[in-house]
């Protein structure tokens, strides 16, 4: 056992001493934060270029005449404006359109109305944006056109009375009777944030074994230490190392990701601090809206929107998470690690992993594939089975707790993996101490078949 022990601390200090690891674990937050938000940001960044949108309209149900000028009656927008020719026909646009300045032409045909649809012709791909508003703005006309034809008076009146906006609430009751407001969106992102890191940190940490090994293999110091050691204990001592490896990085990410959430709130969410009568009265100081630290004016809708996405997260059991994913992490990474090493021992190379490599991480991928089924129905038969194999129960599992899984459920998938994780590393200690050796030839999982059957 102590034989064991020096390999774990070999394994471990020569790892975290690396400037490398140092580097990740601190920046690590910072650049998973930067790859989240910089694409929500350019997301949502707006168009500044103006367009212009020739139309034609034959229909003339969407042409205003005032003073002998003809104008479209969707109103533009302060990139989208809208020009309306009369008495050209399209095929006068066909060659040299993107000489004329326009972005695109917009025709309505005379039986719109029957047809329900018009055409967009332009040069290029026209954005969804522009797309979209056309769309919607024409589907809205033709509904106050058909609503018109009934004479109805004051329809304009009543649609605006009508108009209705619900937004429904996530209500959580605990065992104990008490209520807590939750957001299905918030708790698909946790999980399927949860099952992403599983997988990654399975596969990255895995190859790091399996790296280890080829490498002491190739330079053929793996003769020198099985001389001192049991292959079993080397296999065992590799694995547990770069194991505490990762899970020492990832509670560093964890204390980091903590202190960067509660930074970003105060800075930018500062009324989520607040009391709620103290939202009150700066509601009612800035009408409607309440002022964040650059002086602009947070809605009431965007103010609900934060608040239910912090309720939300409140309502996630954070030690019923953390404690989940350590042990689905851990027991996840000794099974496949275990699969790893036996790759390492049976290559001379990293080039020669790859034809043994993927029926290894394949359950890995299919559990990323019905991650996305587990999203949309937690509880389906699918979820539940995939959430049992140990080979997929990792990323599975972790998809599934936050939408609340019974005990029984969790306490089985976790006896089964580290069952399978036992029952696997016996095999793959018989493997590894015959393939550790071996040299010169490209093996296959027949030839590691038959080192179980030598070892027997």
């Amino acid at each position: 056992m102590s034989k064991i022990s020096l390999i774990i601390q070999r394994e471990y200090l020569t790892r975290i001493r690396k400037k490398s690891f140092i580097v990740m674990s601190i920046l690590g937050p910072f650049i998973f934060a930067a790859y989240v938000l910089i694409p929500m940001y350019f997301a949502t960044m707006e168009d500044k270029e103006e367009k212009t949108v020739v139309v034609i309209d034959d229909s003339k149900l969407f042409t205003e005449y005032d003073s002998g000028s003809a104008t479209f009656v969707i109103p533009g927008t302060e990139t989208l404006k809208f020009k309306v020719i009369e008495g050209v026909p399209i095929e006068t646009f066909k060659e040299g359109f993107d000489n004329t300045g326009y972005y695109a032409l917009l025709f309505i045909p005379s039986n719109i109305l029957a047809s329900e649809s018009s055409l967009l012709y332009s040069t290029k791909q026209p954005s969804i944006q522009v797309t979209e508003y056309i769309k919607g703005s024409m589907e809205s006309e033709i509904e106050h056109l058909k609503l018109a034809s009934h004479d109805i008076q004051d329809i304009e009146k009543i649609l605006a009375e009508v108009k209705t906006s619900i937004n429904v609430r996530n209500i959580k009751w605990t065992k104990d009777g008490k209520t807590q407001e939750s957001n299905t969106g918030v708790v698909m992102g946790v999980g399927y944030l949860g099952g992403l890191l599983i997988f990654f940190f399975i596969f990255f940490f895995g190859s790091q074994v399996m790296r280890g090994v080829i490498e002491e293999k190739t330079s053929r110091i793996i003769e020198v230490i099985v001389s001192s050691v049991k292959p079993f204990q080397l296999m065992m001592g590799k694995i547990i190392g770069v194991g505490l490896t990762g899970l020492t990085q990832f509670l560093i990410w964890l204390v980091l990701s903590a202190f960067l959430i509660t930074g970003l709130k105060a800075a930018f969410f500062p009324e989520l601090n607040q009391t709620p009568t103290e939202q009150v009265v700066a509601s009612d100081m800035f009408g409607n809206g309440t002022s964040n630290l650059e002086g602009q004016v947070l809605s009431g809708s965007d103010m609900d929107m934060a608040q239910e996405v912090f309720a939300s997260l409140r309502s996630i059991n954070a030690g019923v998470m953390v404690g989940s994913f350590l042990f689905f992490f851990i027991f996840g990474y000794l099974l496949y690690a275990a699969m790893f090493a036996v790759i390492g021992s049976a290559v001379d190379n990293e080039t020669d992993t790859q034809q043994l490599i993927f029926p290894v991480i394949l359950p890995l991928i299919l559990g990323i594939y019905v991650m996305i089924s587990a999203i949309n129905n937690p509880d389906g038969a699918l979820p539940f089975w995939f959430s049992m194999i140990p080979f997929t129960a990792p990323v599975v599992m972790m998809v599934r707790i936050p939408f609340g899984v019974p005990l029984w459920q969790v306490a089985l998938s976790g006896s089964l993996l580290v069952g399978t994780f036992l029952g696997m590393t016996w095999v793959a200690g018989k493997a590894y101490r015959t393939g550790i050796l071996m040299y010169g030839k490209k093996n296959s999982f027949k030839e590691i078949w038959k080192w179980l059957r030598y070892s027997a």
